[in-house]
Order: structure tokens, then sequence, then C-alpha cells
């Protein structure tokens, strides 16, 4: 989709570019693998979307400096308990910046299945195009984060805290459900009220 969009989109796994060639080629036509140093060297944004048990072990430094977003969910059932994320004062995406402190953190994506993504995203001005939230601390990241999310297909809820992350995380109203973004904010207003 960021690819139709216009986008340059470069693709990194935690090893050699070469094991993912083939599967890049196929499901994401377009796409450059590249090491992961590279790919986050050349990025303007980085989509930080790893199996949350290895984001422990996830090197800070690699995307310091950048507009991280943060498509990554703490979800019991799955991911099992994650010390780093029971801390219930903060929502998942603010403990994230905590550990990418000389990153700029953004939380979208997380709330849309990967199986959906292509099939619900509408050209802009459809009254059946699906709304995605997009929370963070920095407004200039968010409306930078919330521009591409419109650009591949969705309207925006822009969320000027990254603690209202927790509004789109695993049990939200919003999670998992595909909401206009009328709907999408009446949602977001009744868990806050």
């Amino acid at each position: 989709m960021a690819i139709a969009a216009g986008f340059h989109v470069s693709i990194a796994a935690s090893g050699d570019p070469e094991k993912i060639a083939l599967m890049t080629s196929i499901l994401v036509p377009g796409a450059e693998p590249r090491w992961a140093a590279d790919a986050v060297k050349d990025a303007d944004i980085v989509v930080l979307s790893i199996p949350l048990h290895k984001f422990a072990s996830f090197d800070p430094g690699l995307v310091a400096g950048k507009l991280v977003v943060d498509a990554m969910n703490y979800w019991r059932p799955v991911n099992g308990v994650q010390a780093m994320f029971e801390d219930g004062r903060y929502s998942s995406s603010e403990i994230v910046q905590r550990r990418l402190a000389r990153s700029t953190v953004v939380k979208t994506l997380n709330h849309i299945g990967y199986h959906e993504m292509e099939d619900d995203r509408r050209p802009e001005g459809s009254p059946e195009r699906r709304a995605l939230g997009v929370a963070g601390d920095d407004p200039g990241a968010v409306d930078a984060v919330a521009e591409v999310i419109e650009r591949i297909g969705y309207d925006t809820v822009r969320l000027y805290s990254l603690s209202a992350g927790r509004l789109l995380e695993p049990g939200a109203p919003v999670f998992g459900v595909s909401l206009r973004r009328a709907e999408f904010e009446l949602a977001l207003h009744a868990q806050v009220a």
C-alpha cells in the first residue's frame, strides 16, 4: 500500500536480507529487502513491527533520532507475560518510548489486522473509508504519520498524547473494529467519558 501511495519501502528483518528477498518479492513486490541498519539510516519513518518478546533485546541505538511507528501490542493471551510491559501506569507505547528515548514514537497500525489492511483501504472521500487512530506526544510527528496513513487509504483520528495510545490497544473499543471516522471518535469519547 505504501508503494502504491508513492513511498519508497525498505524491509528488514534481524538478519541477512537475502533470507527475506524471495518472500519480499512475492508478498511485497517493489519493496527493497535490506540490512536493518541500512534501511533505518535512509528512512524518514521506521515502522517497528516485531514480536513483542524480542523488543527487550532490540537495540534502541538502531532507531535513534528517527520517527518510529509503534505497530506492536502487548496482549497477554498472545505474548504471554512480558515484565517490561506490566506497569499499568503506562500505555505500551509509552513503555516503548521510554526504551527508545532518543527516538520519537507514534502509535498506529496496531488496531487493524494485517490481513484487513489491503481490503479495507479506500480512496479519500469514500463514505466507506475506515479510520485509524494515530497517537503521540509530538504533534508534528503525529501529523507526519497521519499523512502517511491517509495516503495509503485511511482516515485518521489524531490523538496528541502517547498515553492516549491506550485507547488503541487490545480490549479498547476500536481495537480490531472497522469504524468510520465519526464512529471511531464516538467510541473513543465513550471510552474516556
